[in-house]
């Protein structure tokens, strides 16, 4: 069986390191790891029958990659584009995604202890993406395991591990 983040973060006993950034008002971390630049919010191509949530693609040093509006992912209403606006250009799985969030603030170093599991929701809201919550004194955040995210099923951006 798998070991989850959480688990592996407790396991190392050290600090895990991730981006955070904001979408609305909550705040959001992904593993540091993932990220490969942090880049202002361009204009992208649209594709013809994407979902809503996917933005287009955008040419990065000759490679087309694609946009994916989080905001609109989660729900969370259309976002106003400002000079905040960025994109997180991520390395996942041989592939490069860029992520469209309404701004970034640091990389935080959380410990084992200092996240806790993710709530289940019952089925009215899918949790599988979340590794967990994050406590750093009066702050929370929403830890999302990006790589599972990019690779699933309604996403097929990034092909699932072998």
């Amino acid at each position: 069986m798998e070991a989850s983040a959480i688990d592996k973060v407790q396991l190392e006993g050290e600090g895990h390191e991730f981006l955070v950034f904001r979408l609305g008002a909550e705040e959001y971390g992904i593993d540091i790891l993932s990220v490969q630049e942090i880049r202002g919010y361009e204009g992208v191509t649209r594709i013809a029958n994407a979902p809503s949530f996917i933005k287009g693609v955008t040419n990065l040093r000759g490679v087309i990659v694609p946009i994916v509006d989080l905001r609109l992912k989660f729900a969370l209403g259309n976002a106003d584009y400002t000079a905040q606006t960025v994109v997180i250009v991520l390395n996942i799985g041989h592939r490069v995604v860029g992520v469209v969030v309404d701004g970034v603030s640091d990389v935080l170093a959380l410990t084992g202890e200092q996240i806790k599991p993710a709530p289940e929701f019952g089925s009215t809201l899918s949790t599988h993406y979340l590794m967990g919550l994050g406590s750093l004194d009066d702050r929370m955040l929403i830890l999302v395991d990006i790589e599972k995210l990019m690779s699933s099923e309604e996403m097929a951006l990034i092909d699932k591990a072998a």
